[in-house]
């Protein structure tokens, strides 16, 4: 420890940066714990069991029908916008050329894309999806905003965790006879694993989350949603509708602690998911 404090006193700069760090991570945990805190405390006293009913009603303003649409959602969107995240950034990691000027653009709108406002992804949705197309308030409109949203996220994400596998890997591989395309699905994915789970842990909180494209797109309809084109709203825009009616204050803030909770098991669950899936794949690769 007194080395540490000559070393600073040698430094002051570098004492001034870890204090900084120390205070922001500090400000972070704090800021953290203060939000969930004052959710549980004004939340939890408030659940009960007709919060829970089969049927939305103005008497028990059900969130069942909003906690269903949000699995729902979450994982229709998942199931498209992961598979082209994932092979759109294995395209410009593993095929195409890093210097090429296709490569840059695409690089440069995906990184733009993933700045934009939810508001704008929203009224993109309602004018393509639910006006030009005709879709109406729905579910698939809502997806697919979802989709369009996180995409940018999921490329930027596996691509790092694609360059960040070390050159090695692929060479011998290469050397021991496996083509390309084998490589990629037996050594190159399985490595980068822990990456591709962050950016699908970012996209879950994007999409669990996420409230103004949903207004705009799939509508604030109570009911769960069975088709594609029905009209649904899920945690989060459901906790808005209760909030902005104004008499429903308590019940809003229930929802928001069974919010976390689903936010925490979705995201458990994915981690569980990705890591079997990544044993299972260098098992399969170690053969």
């Amino acid at each position: 420890m007194k080395r540490l404090l000559r070393l600073y006193r040698r430094t002051p700069g570098s004492f001034l940066i870890l204090l900084f760090i120390y205070s922001a991570a500090v400000l972070t945990i704090g800021t953290m714990l203060f939000l969930v805190g004052h959710i549980l405390i004004r939340g939890i006293m408030h659940l009960r069991p007709s919060l829970f009913a089969l049927g939305y009603t103005a008497e028990n303003v059900s969130m069942l029908p909003a906690i269903w649409n949000t699995v729902y959602m979450t994982l229709l969107t998942l199931l498209l916008s992961v598979p082209l995240g994932i092979g759109s950034a294995v395209y410009l990691v593993e095929y195409a050329r890093s210097q090429s000027r296709l490569v840059r653009i695409i690089r440069t709108t995906t990184e733009t894309l993933a700045g934009i406002p939810s508001i704008v992804y929203g009224l993109f949705g309602f004018l393509a999806f639910v006006l030009f197309m005709g879709w109406s308030y729905s579910m698939l409109a809502g997806v697919l905003t979802l989709s369009i949203m996180v995409l940018p996220t999921m490329i930027r994400t596996t691509e790092e965790a694609l360059l960040a596998v070390p050159r090695t890997y692929r060479e011998g591989s290469f050397g021991l006879g496996a083509g390309r395309l084998r490589t990629i699905f037996r050594i190159v994915l399985p490595a980068a694993m822990p990456g591709i789970l962050s950016g699908i842990i970012l996209a879950i909180g994007r999409i669990v989350g996420e409230t103004a494209a949903l207004l705009f797109t799939s509508g604030s309809s109570p009911r769960a949603a069975i088709g594609l084109h029905d009209s649904a709203r899920t945690l989060s825009v459901h906790m808005y509708c209760l909030l902005s009616e104004g008499l429903y204050t308590n019940e809003a803030y229930a929802t928001a602690v069974v919010l976390l909770i689903v936010v925490i098991g979705i995201n458990g669950l994915s981690g569980i998911l990705a890591r079997k899936l990544s044993v299972f794949a260098s098992g399969g690769g170690a053969e």
